[in-house]
């Protein structure tokens, strides 16, 4: 069983996996992480928890928008629980048990971003069919991380598509080629992928802004 390449540790590894235009931060989840909750937040989050670890990626969140030159505002969420960015952002947040992260670019450069992260750890083979289709079932069972990997890569998709298009994908509705870093969703929509294998495995999902079509005036 052939092992996907193993850069540094994820602390080191995470500026590999950024593009031009997009910064990416995280923090390791600590007790006290959920007090960068609002109110409101918190009160939707019953669990402790669940709220250190969204108080995490909002605390992520805030470096990068200080970072960017914005305020270091909380990042508010709307009723679906999406994050709300500022004007001339598109962002994300994700984590799993220990680490949270984020992901923020301009607007004018990405029409939407998303990002997963999970722990590197084989998903049990019985969920393959579950999560994959039938020519990504194939090539998952001759990589440890594989299957894992793909969940992580939709889920990144998910966010991404979910975001600008609102429409809310099912795995199977997104075929990941990984070795094309794209993944293709049910709707036609293309989306670019990144991601890497470290203690973590952490995917990152784009989609690009079109391109502004400027034409030239000539005087007569």
């Amino acid at each position: 069983m052939k092992e996907l390449p193993q850069p540094a540790m994820l602390p080191f590894a995470i500026d590999r996996l950024a593009i031009p235009g997009i910064i990416i931060g995280h923090r390791f989840i600590s007790p006290g992480d959920e007090c960068a909750l609002t109110p409101e937040q918190t009160a939707a989050s019953p669990a402790v928890k669940a709220r250190r670890s969204s108080g995490a990626a909002r605390m992520v969140g805030r470096e990068l928008l200080a970072r960017a030159g914005y305020p270091a505002s909380t990042v508010p969420k709307a009723r679906a629980g999406a994050p709300i960015w500022p004007r001339g952002l598109v962002g994300t947040l994700a984590h799993d048990s220990q680490i949270a992260v984020a992901a923020l670019a301009p607007r004018r450069k990405f029409a939407a971003i998303g990002i997963d992260i999970e722990p590197a750890e084989p998903l049990p083979s019985e969920l393959f069919s579950l999560i994959a289709t039938p020519s990504e079932q194939t090539l998952l069972e001759t990589y440890l991380y594989g299957g894992r990997l793909l969940f992580v890569a939709k889920e990144a998709v998910y966010k991404a598509v979910a975001s600008l298009d609102r429409i809310f994908p099912d795995h199977k509705d997104i075929e990941v080629d990984f070795a094309k870093r794209v993944a293709v969703v049910g709707n036609g929509r293309t989306v670019g992928l990144r991601f890497l294998v470290s203690n973590h495995l952490l995917a990152l999902a784009f989609i690009r802004a079109p391109a502004i079509q400027r034409t030239c005036v000539v005087d007569a």
